[in-house]
């Protein structure tokens, strides 16, 4: 009965739901509850769990692999270019300088250069489970520390491409007598296993660009949501099998993956599809590495497994904090920076586990290194905690880094998200006209600036049900959305049209793209922010050239109302690419003949009776 799949359901999800509130509480964060919890319910304490928890581990290591498949769906190839500098330069400095410091120090050891570089790479990697769910918990992922930590983690993550192609090439025993459980390979000469690996990236590239979009379009049309649920699982579960095939991290090709379908007409579908099974996952990840710290070990050698954790902790903390001064982090966003990333990832007991398999580790320095592991994940909420709750108030914490979210106490019938340059615009004209708007931003510094201008606005995060249902979306009759960043407002109109279906919307889009998929969420009020600029640059030019100013005030009314009749018809064929030109080229032909046909009928171009400029200069 012990060992039924519900009976360990029920101890998993009940140590869950009993120690997470608890830390959330204690302000500890989820990720310790869940730790907490693998540690109270493991071998070592009430024993509900034994020898299966590695096997939980590897299952549970799936969470990490939708995460990262769900990291790589957020970030598009253009946005990663941006971000070109602070990965390279932040993010390779860090793993090339820890692999290098720790391989000097195994070297000075007496470790065979061979470990010494195989140990070396797998502590030069931080956990993006844990720093990644910590900063969304706090925030902080807006911050510089948040921008600089992610810069670190994704270069770690695509790090772990080379680190497991070398493991091979550092094996010196033969590879014909590694694990069962390696990859395909095994037993081929190791550069074959390099190639690969290799030729596996190229695959998921190919798979991404030609084969997934459109098997997503083909079972989109059945309208069937849980069709397109086990689509999406199988594409993550296909990807992660053909990685592990070759001995490479299932995590990393599923983040390629995800990279690559970023641009993807089904980006967000996938998003909310697997969204839930990420969390679940990941909450049964962590509880995994609470259950398999090894406490007899542990005990067994105290001094030295708490020596060895607290030194990598340290090392890797010094490294990232010279890193951080040298980007011209502040003082506090390099604490928060150095102290989230000092502890050792999970893709290391992927790493070590190749190692043992390949015969680079012994299997005495593999559960050394791996208890290591494990203690230094299960310290890191803890040490980020005394460092908000010591450190950061003595050194003087800005106000973006730590700033809760407002306590909002007016209601109005107007709620305005996003008080940026545009949002500010749409606030000052409705406040003029005598129409009061209740305004939230995200940006804290923004907020502050703003309040010290003499406007009230509350700083929260909109996206979230609580803050939206303090700010008085219940009874509000409209919810106008001015910010520029189209995945905040999709998210922003799914949890409106969920929780508030009477609240009428207007919802800011950078360009067609955008809107196409507003339209296709429902959304009726959709506002492009270059469109109106765009159509006065072109009156002013006709007015320049001579033409009478009431007539292009109309020919503009009527070709903004043309093209948002188009627009509509155009949202139909969108993911058609042929039949899409096709219509594009149909309905320009339109709005030209019907302007056309229009100045004839109503207007003389070059009529000024009713031009105000042309009568005043006849006065004057």
């Amino acid at each position: 009965m012990e060992n039924s799949f519900l009976f360990q359901a029920i101890i998993y999800l009940g140590a869950a739901v009993i120690c997470v509130p608890i830390a959330k509480k204690l302000g500890l964060g989820s990720v310790l509850g869940y730790l907490i919890a693998g540690i109270v319910i493991g071998p070592y304490l009430m024993g509900f769990i034994g020898e299966e928890g590695e096997d939980i581990m590897h299952f549970a290591e799936f969470g990490v692999v939708m995460m990262l498949f769900l990291i790589g769906l957020e970030l598009e190839p253009a946005h990663l270019w941006k971000m070109k500098t602070m990965i390279l330069k932040v993010g390779l400095s860090q793993v090339l300088i820890t692999a290098l410091v720790f391989f000097g120090i195994a070297l000075a050891l007496g470790l065979p250069w061979h470990m010494a570089l195989a140990i070396g790479m797998a502590l030069s990697l931080s956990s993006t489970a844990i720093v990644l769910q910590s900063l969304k918990e706090k925030n902080l992922m807006d911050t510089l520390a948040g921008k600089h930590s992610f810069a670190v983690l994704l270069m770690q993550d695509i790090a772990v491409i080379p680190i497991l192609a070398l493991m091979p090439l550092l094996a010196l025993t033969d590879l014909g007598t590694v694990s069962e459980h390696g990859s395909l390979f095994d037993g081929l000469a190791p550069w074959i296993q390099t190639l690969s690996v290799v030729a596996a990236v190229g695959v998921v590239i190919l798979l991404g660009k030609f084969a997934v979009e459109p098997l997503l379009r083909m079972v989109s049309r059945t309208r069937l949501r849980e069709l397109f649920s086990a689509s999406a699982l199988l594409i993550v579960i296909g990807i992660a099998f053909l990685m592990e095939a070759v001995g490479l991290s299932p995590a990393l090709g599923t983040f390629l993956a995800g990279v690559i379908l970023a641009n993807s007409a089904f980006k967000h579908e996938l998003e909310a599809d697997l969204e839930p099974f990420k969390g679940l996952l990941l909450g049964l990840f962590f509880i995994a590495v609470g259950a398999s710290i090894n406490f007899e070990l542990i005990f067994g050698n105290a001094a030295m497994v708490i020596g060895l954790t607290f030194g990598i902790m340290l090392l890797k903390g010094l490294v990232l904090f010279g890193i951080g001064k040298n980007a011209k982090l502040s003082l506090d966003q390099n604490l928060l920076f150095s102290i989230g990333l000092a502890q050792i990832g999970e893709f290391a007991f992927v790493v070590f586990s190749f190692t043992l398999q390949l015969g680079i580790l012994d299997r005495g320095t593999t559960d050394l290194m791996m208890a290591t592991t494990a203690l230094s994940m299960t310290l890191t909420p803890i040490f980020n905690l005394m460092n908000e709750q010591l450190l950061l108030p003595r050194v003087g914490v800005k106000e973006s880094t730590a700033l809760p979210d407002d306590e909002i106490d007016e209601k109005n019938q107007v709620i305005l998200v996003g008080f940026s340059h545009y949002g500010s615009t749409v606030g000052r004209f409705l406040r003029a006209s005598g129409v009061s708007a209740t305004i939230l931003d995200h940006d804290a510094d923004r907020v502050d600036l703003l309040r010290k201008m003499g406007f009230r606005v509350f700083y929260g995060d909109a996206t979230r049900l609580d803050l939206l249902e303090s700010a008085g979306a219940a009874e509000a009759r409209l919810l106008i959305s001015a910010i520029d960043s189209p995945e905040t407002n999709l998210a922003l109109v799914e949890t409106l049209q969920k929780h508030f279906p009477n609240l009428e919307l207007m919802i800011r889009s950078r360009n067609r793209a955008d809107a196409y998929e507003l339209m296709e969420m429902g959304v009726e009020n959709i506002y492009r922010e270059h469109l109106d600029t765009s159509i006065r640059m072109g009156k002013d030019a006709l007015i320049k050239l001579g033409k009478r100013a009431h007539t292009v005030q109309r020919l503009a009314q009527n070709f903004q109302k043309y093209d948002e009749a188009s627009l509509r018809e155009l949202v139909k064929v969108k993911d058609d690419q042929q039949q899409y030109i096709s219509m594009v080229r149909r309905q320009i032909e339109m709005q030209e003949q019907l302007l056309t046909g229009e100045m004839k009928r109503r207007f003389s171009v070059n009529d000024h009776a009713w031009d105000s400029e042309a009568i005043k200069k006849e006065i004057g």
